[in-house]
Parts: structure tokens; C-alpha cells; sequence
């Protein structure tokens, strides 16, 4: 590869922050339904904590093993933006979100605001359903500061007088069950025609001053904690994973403090007294002008009675131009590949694949991977079925898909007791690829019948994020799947594949060979172009190649949802790098990858992937990528993946030289909604 000095990259830390600021806007678009609106601020809350409890969290380890805590100027930069943002949020949300859903007469009613009827309804709803589960800890000696678990809701209170003993202990916690609803709606015979709210955290401060007989309550907070949620598990240290992620689990809920939150009205000598318990810096204090877990107002958008509020509801269609209605998934798949674009087409025909294959008696062999399922899905359902009837069931579970560890257990624990064999994927790796395939006898042969995935086999986020779905009894590529399930349950060495790319083996590798034709064609004069859409670009010898190719002339079109450490627009380096943004109704989570280095057919390729261009998918997973080889099909992906993405002027946003994103427009075409039409 040709030795140049790099641009300087941009920081992934600050990547995240700036895709949670794209979300943001969504929050105050006027095309964007009203609770939709609100729902983008749940999201933006939702991806913060996991900033926090991941990305961050890893960011101050590292910081604090090379003792460059104090002088990482780039994370530094990542807490006032991090402040800045959830500034933001909190005055879209007071601003612009609530008082639009006001005017639409949704409400969430103040104590201060509530009528004597409505009050008297929150103080019986408070001795009913609240105070019986709320036990108010008195600190001293014999009562240390509790266990406050992860993004729990607590409250601090400052009391004068003394106790029940004479003794003036000052400071009391109530901390507040996970099982008590945060948003509760008041009877409409109470609300004058509206639908009216009350907050979980209204309720008991309305009501602070009873849970302390006897005492004044001079000043208290809500306060949150977000803690470091990665699960510690030595897997060469461990005789069996999932029995050391289940007892990892118990405590992953008190892992190492990295936030507080309180309200702006905390007095500081509380939220002195929270960070000194918690043993924070002040820059880890974030005060908030709300309830300090805008996740929970999911609750009100799924309360409120209000179509017009909400997208217009989409239903994903069957394809049946590929797949008529009446015939077999797998008889049409012996005909040709199928190629399913989620969640404008729809899932069922996946379902209906692993169906066929359960109940068809020449089917002998089924294997899957498990990423993420979800509690409940009809596919394992299906595999326990298949196992009931007698046939090999390999499932490859990766029980540290992170958040989803506990479902993967239980699920794993279901396979195994019906004679499913579970594998947990390679020591050290974590099974990111997404393979179903079934083996059927037919005559004197085995034929093999697969689904490769770009996203996770979960029905429900199947209509929430764009995927591709692809089926096929392509032998080639059937016989590779096959070789990647027998290395991933024996640990032999993989057999060399013929057309699957596998990391950690030859994926990032041949990407970059793949990069390198492109850069020669440039430096030849012959048509040199790279089109490429993922979830995120950091991995630095990915980046490296598509610098090397861009110096070299190849004009290079990339669709990066998330964080982005390539600059573009660099003189003398990426000039001819283009990066874009797509943030809509749906969560982009497609994997396109497309390379061009010549004038004929032969000179280009196109893959799609499991894998984001990052070093833990290239170096630390198991991923593939397969190439689309059918010249329809490779079009329909162009068509349907790359050119709408790169000519979207409603939910693109373009990444400039400096690491900020600037709207591609606000009128044009959106890509998503050419999509529904096209396939409604």
C-alpha cells in the first residue's frame, strides 16, 4: 500500500454524539408526526445511556490503563459535547415536543397545575400502588449509602429535625421499584376532553413529606447512575460460558459508575454529596431541566390515542413476483435467488423457509446462527419443532450479543433440552454472521438451501430496520456456509471458501485487495468507483485504503448511518471521498459494498455483509460477506440500496471536512419513502 500521511480522524466518540445529534433533529422536524417526535427523543436517551455504559466507559478505562486520563483531549471534547447534546434534547423536548402535543391537547399535568379532583385521584393512586413498594433509607453508621442499580430511579432527600432515636442524620434515599409504572394516565372524567398524564416522579413528590412523618423536607432530587454494562468474562478462564454469563448477569447492574443525573434544581450540596458517593468528578454531574429518563416516555406515545400523531402504518408486502402466493419458498429457491429488502418487503417468507424446511421429512439437517431473536420468536420455536421431529439441529448462540445475553441463555437452555445441539460459537469471537441453512436429500444427492442475512433474525425489528435477506441453493455458496457451521462446531481450521469472505480470516483482507484494483484502475486511467453503505467506519486499515484509493482518483460514494472516523474533503487526501448520512423513519442497517476497476462486467463486485467496517468486525467476529452474482439482482441492489441513498435530500445528512453533518436538504427525495412506494 502506498506510505502517505494520514489526515487527522475523526474521534469515534465524537461520531456517536454527532449520529445522536442527526437523531436529535428528527425530534424537531414539523414533517415528522407529533409522538413520533417524541419517540426520536426516547431514542437519543436510549443511545446516550449505551454510550455511557459502553463506548464511554471502554474510552475512560483505556484512558485510565495509560494513565492519560487527565490529558485526552478528545475525550475531554466528548464531555462537553455529551453535555451540550443532552442540553439540547431536554429543550426540544420542554420547547418544542410538549407544548406541540398540548396544543393537540396530550398532556402530562404538573403538580402544581393538577385540579383538587385530580389530586385527590394521584394521592389514592400514591397510597394504592406506590407507598406500599417505596422504603426510605435513613443514612448513619448502620445504614450505609445503598446499592443503587444502573439507570434505576432514586430519590435523595435533605430532612431537618431528628429521627425516631433524637439523632439529626440529615440525608435519606428512596429508591424506586423498576415495577411501578413512570407514566400513569388520569382518568378522562378527570381531564376536560384531554388525554392527561402524570409522572411516576410527580406522584411521589407530591407526596415526599408523608414517607418522613415528623421531619421537614428541605430540598431532594431524582438522581440516576449509569454504570459500565459490559459483562467481565475471562472465556479461557471459564469450563462452561453460559453458566459464567448467567452469574455475570446478577451483577452487571452495579458495574462501575461513569454518570449522574439530577434535575437543575438539585441543590449542589446534594449533588456534591451523590458524586463524592459514587466517587465521580464534576464533569460526570449532568442536570437535567426533566425526568432524568426521557427512555420512559416510550410509555405516553404507546398510552396516547392519536393515529394522526403517529407514521401512517406500513405493512410490509410479500414478494411475489419472486415467491408466488401457493408456491413453496424452497421450490422457488431451486429455481433462482430471491433477494428480500426488509422492511418494505416482508419477513415471513424467512419464517416460511425454516417452516418448510421443519416439516418437509426429506429435509434431514438444519443449522442457524442466534444474534439476536428477541424473548419470543416463532424461528426457535420452529428449531425446537425441528429437533421434536427427529432431525440434526445444529444453533450457533452468541450469548455475549450485548443486552440480549440473557434471551440468548434461556433460548439456548430451551434448545438443549430438546436435543438441539448448541454451540457457542470460537473462544474470543464473537458469531456476528447471520446463516440459515437447511439440508435436503433429494434422490441420490444432498441438495443445501440457505438465508444469509445483513441483519438479525428477529421478526419484530424486521419491520424496523432495512436489511437484505438472501436465498439461495447456489452450491458454491451453500457448500461455504456449510464449511463455516462445521468450523465454528468442531474448531478444525475453515476450509478454504470458494465465495463467502469470512472474518476474521480473509474479510478485512480482501476488502482492502478489493480497494487496492480500484486504486490501480484510478492511477490507469480506467473507471475507478467504490459505493459503500454500513453502520459505522473506524477500523484504521479500512480507512487506509479508501484514503489510498481516493488519492488515487477513484471517486468513492460512502452511506455511513452512524459514527464516521474518515474525513472527507481533505486536501491532498480525500477530495474525492464522499460521505452521507441517511436518518429516517427506519433504521438504516443495510451492508452494500460495491467496487468498480475497469470498463467490462468482470471489473466490478458487489457484496453485502453482516459486518460494519470496524476492527472488532473485521479482527474479533465472525462475519461474512457474499457476492450477489445474478446480473438482476446485483441491479435491484444498486437500484434499490445505493443510488436512492446517494440522491436522498430529505433525511440525508453530509459529512464535512471538520466532523460536522449539514443537512443534504429538506425537500427532496426521501430514499425510504421511495422505497415504500415502490414495493407498496
Amino acid at each position: 500500500m502506498t506510505s502517505f500521511r494520514a489526515p487527522a480522524l475523526i474521534s469515534r466518540e465524537r461520531s456517536i454524539l454527532e449520529f445522536n445529534r442527526r437523531v436529535l433533529a428528527q425530534a424537531r422536524r414539523k414533517d415528522v408526526p407529533l409522538l413520533e417526535r417524541l419517540r426520536y427523543i426516547c431514542i437519543v436517551s436510549s443511545n446516550m445511556d449505551e454510550f455511557f455504559e459502553v463506548r464511554f466507559a471502554d474510552a475512560l478505562e483505556a484512558a485510565r490503563l495509560t494513565d492519560e486520563l487527565d490529558d485526552d483531549e478528545d475525550l475531554a471534547r466528548a464531555v462537553v459535547e455529551a453535555h451540550a447534546l443532552i442540553d439540547e434534547q431536554y429543550r426540544v423536548f420542554n420547547e418544542e415536543v410538549m407544548p406541540a402535543l398540548a396544543a393537540e391537547r396530550i398532556v402530562i399535568v404538573n403538580h402544581a397545575d393538577r385540579t383538587e379532583a385530580q389530586r385527590q385521584w394521584v394521592s389514592q393512586f400514591f397510597h394504592r400502588e406506590v407507598q406500599p413498594l417505596l422504603m426510605p433509607l435513613g443514612l448513619d453508621p448502620a445504614h450505609p449509602f445503598p446499592q443503587v442499580a444502573n439507570k434505576s430511579l432514586n430519590f435523595i432527600a435533605q430532612l431537618a429535625g431528628a429521627d425516631a432515636f433524637g439523632r439529626e442524620n440529615s440525608i435519606a434515599i428512596i429508591k424506586v421499584p423498576r415495577v411501578l409504572p413512570r407514566i400513569i394516565r388520569l382518568p378522562d372524567r378527570l381531564t376536560d376532553g384531554r388525554q392527561a398524564f402524570v409522572m411516576l416522579t410527580s406522584v411521589i413528590r407530591a407526596h415526599l413529606a408523608e414517607l418522613f412523618p415528623g421531619r421537614q423536607v428541605l430540598a431532594f432530587s431524582q438522581f440516576r447512575v449509569t454504570r459500565d454494562s459490559d459483562l467481565d468474562v475471562d472465556e479461557d478462564d471459564v469450563t462452561n460460558l453460559r453458566q459464567a454469563l448467567r452469574s455475570e448477569l446478577t451483577t452487571r447492574h452495579y458495574g462501575r459508575e461513569i454518570r449522574l443525573e439530577v434535575v437543575n434544581t438539585c441543590p449542589p450540596e446534594l449533588a456534591q454529596f451523590l458524586l463524592n458517593q459514587f466517587d465521580l468528578p464534576p464533569a460526570a454531574l449532568y442536570r437535567v431541566n426533566g425526568p432524568v429518563n426521557l427512555v420512559r416516555m416510550n410509555t405516553l406515545i404507546d398510552l396516547a390515542v392519536a393515529p394522526k400523531l403517529r407514521f401512517a402504518p406500513h405493512e410490509p408486502t410479500w414478494p411475489t413476483a419472486q415467491l408466488p402466493r401457493g408456491r413453496r419458498v424452497m421450490d422457488c429457491m431451486a429455481e433462482r435467488d430471491i433477494l428480500l429488502h426488509q422492511p418494505f418487503e416482508s419477513f415471513d417468507p424467512v419464517v416460511q423457509f425454516l417452516r418448510e424446511a421443519v416439516e418437509d421429512p426429506k429435509v434431514l439437517a438444519i443449522k442457524q446462527t442466534i444474534y439476536r431473536t428477541g424473548t419470543e420468536s416463532v424461528l426457535m420455536e420452529l428449531l425446537i419443532e425441528a429437533a421434536r421431529r427427529g432431525k440434526e439441529v445444529l444453533a450457533v448462540v452468541e450469548l455475549k450479543a450485548r443486552f440480549d445475553e440473557e434471551a440468548n441463555i434461556n433460548w439456548a437452555e430451551r434448545l438443549e433440552r430438546v436435543g438441539v445441539q448448541v454451540v457457542y460459537g470460537i473462544v474470543g469471537l464473537k458469531t456476528h454472521a447471520k446463516l440459515l441453512l437447511a439440508t435436503r436429500k433429494e434422490g441420490r444427492h444432498m441438495v443445501r438451501y440457505a438465508h444469509l442475512s445483513t441483519g438479525n433474525y428477529n421478526s419484530k425489528t424486521a419491520r424496523l430496520y432495512t436489511d437484505l435477506g438472501f436465498l439461495t441453493t447456489d452450491p458454491e455458496i451453500t457448500a461455504d456456509a456449510d464449511a463455516v457451521f462445521r468450523h465454528l462446531a468442531s474448531l478444525n481450521p475453515l476450509d478454504r471458501t470458494k465465495r463467502l469472505l469470512v472474518a476474521p480470516f480473509d474479510l478485512q483482507s480482501t476488502l482492502v485487495e478489493l480497494m487496492q484494483k480500484v486504486a490501480g484502475a484510478a492511477r490507469a486511467g480506467r473507471p475507478a468507483r467504490i459505493v459503500a453503505k454500513f453502520n459505522a467506519l473506524t477500523d484504521p486499515v479500512l480507512i487506509g485504503a479508501l484514503l489510498e484509493a481516493g488519492r488515487a482518483g477513484a471517486e468513492i460514494d460512502l452511506i455511513v448511518r452512524g459514527a464516521c472516523m474518515l474525513p472527507p474533503g481533505v486536501p491532498g487526501h480525500s477530495e474525492k471521498i464522499r460521505v452521507r448520512s441517511v436518518v429516517g423513519r427506519f433504521l438504516e442497517h443495510t451492508r452494500v459494498l460495491y467496487f468498480r476497476w475497469g470498463e467490462s462486467e468482470r471489473d466490478e463486485a458487489l457484496y453485502l455483509s453482516s459486518a460494519d467496517w470496524m476492527t472488532r468486525n473485521m479482527l474479533r467476529r465472525i462475519e461474512i460477506a457474499w457476492p450477489v452474482r445474478d446480473a438482476a439482482l446485483r441491479q435491484r441492489v444498486i437500484d434499490e440500496c445505493l443510488v436512492p441513498y446517494l440522491h436522498d435530500g430529505r433525511d440525508a445528512w453530509v459529512l464535512e471536512s471538520d466532523g460536522h453533518y449539514r443537512r443534504a436538504g429538506e425537500e427532496g427525495l426521501s430514499a425510504q419513502q421511495a422505497l415504500v412506494a415502490r414495493h407498496g
